[in-house]
């Protein structure tokens, strides 16, 4: 029997563990830019399924946490309305980073370094299993996504954009 590939821990699978949550591991080669597609290209599974976080911020420069469809892009205008800001937007790879804890193209929705409120694509719900990243590069972890609402008190909006 082949051996798994060991992964050391992180923030985002201390969380999990510490709560009793069942996720699986899925390490990859990590490609600058290749983002979810290319993850789920090398895991073979849909880029549907596969969630990216992304770390935006309101008008006020208020942090806070989206996971979005891989394959799909964040209405910045829909959210805002659905959250009750008068803006939204991406905040600069810094800032990201020093909010989230994580590198960029590594960050986890799971024990960020500062609370942020975390919101999530109603449709990610579809699945019995979604696949995001477990807090490094090259390192997806499987998921129910109500594990979501119920660690992190995320609420589902409908903001999702095709991607051209």
């Amino acid at each position: 029997m082949a051996k798994e590939k060991h992964v050391s821990e992180t923030p985002a699978t201390q969380l999990l563990k510490q709560h009793r949550i069942p996720y699986s591991e899925h390490p990859y080669e990590y490609v600058d830019h290749g983002g979810a597609r290319e993850s789920a290209r090398q895991l073979g599974v849909d880029p549907h399924q596969v969630a990216k976080t992304l770390i935006m911020e309101d008008e006020n420069a208020r942090p806070l946490v989206v996971v979005m469809h891989g394959d799909m892009e964040v209405s910045t205008k829909n959210l805002a309305r659905q959250i009750g800001a008068k803006k939204v937007g991406p905040c600069s790879p810094g800032t990201a980073q020093r909010n989230s804890g994580y590198m960029v193209g590594g960050t986890s929705p799971f024990a960020t370094r500062k609370k942020m409120p975390v919101w999530f694509e109603a449709s990610l719900l579809d699945y019995d299993v979604i696949y995001l990243n477990g807090g490094r590069r090259g390192y997806l972890i499987g998921i129910a996504p109500d594990t979501l609402a119920k660690v992190l008190a995320a609420k589902p909006v409908k903001v999702g954009l095709a991607k051209d």
